[in-house]
This record gives structure tokens, C-alpha cells and sequence, in this order.
């Protein structure tokens, strides 16, 4: 199947967004894809300077350099974001910005969440100008989760009526990054992308 990235940002001591990152790489690996958490606190990636292409060959610094070489070889993206002040997570948004040619002609998904009931809504949306602009062909359907602890346990379990919920969502949000995953796929198959 398909060889996605998971990206997670939040740099935050006590991160409860963690477990919806850690549901999603668990659903993914069982619809028989092959997701891998990136997680930018323990990527570690300094306040953008230089952009990884901005590097002579050969200089980056190699934690910048394995991401990009991961970045080029997945097949899709999963955003999972939280939200502040109505806006994205800085980490996450640095970690993306160190890279461009890299990300495009794959599709991505965005999943937000938030310790309330709006579920960061919000970030949810304004990442889909971000990586569009970006490059990447930005699925319709999303993930929104909140409240966060009231949705999964610590292990990333789902939990109640809230959590029944996100597995029911799951499937649309999985089926449609699949459907993407393999038309990009494909299309990169037949023909190179324009640039």
C-alpha cells in the first residue's frame, strides 16, 4: 500500500494531540499502509534560516537531510495539527517551511484537534491553504477531535461516544487519502510531474 508520513508539531510538555497522531499511524498501518510518526519536537529543526534546498549540496544539517529524503519518498502526507489563538502550531510550521519541491504532487490530509469543542477547526482550515500553496493536492475530508481527552485515552484508544465517533469518520478520511494517494501515484507512473 501506500507509504505515508504523519506529521505531528506540537513542542508542548504535556501534548495530548500525540494521541491522535498515534491513532492515525495505528488505523493506517491496519488498512495495510505503511505510516511512520514525524514528529517535529524530536526532529528538532531550528527556527527557519535556510530552506533545505538552500543548502549547497551536502551541508544540511542531517536531521534536515534524512526528512527530506523521507518527505521525496512517501507517497502522502497526514497533518495532525492543534490550534493557538485561531492559528496553526508554530513547530509543525516550521518544520514544513524547511522544505518546498520536496512536498509536491502528493496528496495530503489534515486532522486537528483541541481540548475543547471546537476541535482546532480553525488551524484545520488554514492548513489547507498552507499546503496547497505548498504543493500538495489538500484532501476534502478532515478530522477534527475535541475534546482531545474526551475523544482518546492516553494510548491513543478511542474512548465513549466521541471516540465512535472519530472511527466512523476515520473511514471516509482513510478512503479518501487512498483514492488520492493512488491517483497521484499513478499519474506520477505515466507521465513526470510539469516542474
Amino acid at each position: 500500500m501506500a507509504n505515508i508520513l504523519v506529521f505531528y508539531g506540537s513542542y508542548r510538555s504535556d501534548r495530548a494531540g500525540i494521541r491522535l497522531a498515534d491513532y492515525l499511524v495505528a488505523r493506517l498501518a491496519a488498512r495495510g499502509d505503511t505510516p511512520e510518526l514525524i514528529d517535529a519536537r524530536a526532529v528538532g529543526l531550528p527556527m527557519l534560516d535556510r530552506m533545505f534546498k538552500e543548502y549547497p549540496a551536502g551541508t544540511a544539517p542531517p536531521e534536515m537531510a534524512a526528512l527530506a529524503a523521507k518527505i521525496r519518498a512517501a507517497d502522502a502526507f497526514v497533518f495532525v495539527t492543534g490550534e493557538y489563538n485561531w492559528g496553526v502550531q508554530p513547530g509543525l510550521k516550521n518544520l514544513t517551511d524547511h522544505f518546498l519541491e520536496e512536498w509536491f504532487w502528493r496528496p495530503a490530509a489534515i486532522a486537528s484537534y483541541s481540548a475543547g469543542r471546537l476541535a482546532g477547526a480553525r488551524a484545520n482550515s488554514a492548513w489547507h491553504g498552507i499546503l496547497a500553496e505548498m504543493g500538495m493536492a489538500v484532501v476534502s475530508s478532515t478530522l477534527t477531535v475535541g475534546p482531545i481527552a474526551d475523544t482518546l485515552d492516553p494510548a491513543g484508544q478511542p474512548i465513549g461516544d466521541a471516540g465512535e465517533a472519530l472511527e466512523r469518520a476515520f473511514a471516509r478520511f482513510a478512503d479518501d487519502l487512498a483514492w488520492w494517494t493512488e491517483a497521484t501515484i499513478a499519474q506520477r507512473a505515466r507521465r513526470l510531474p510539469p516542474y
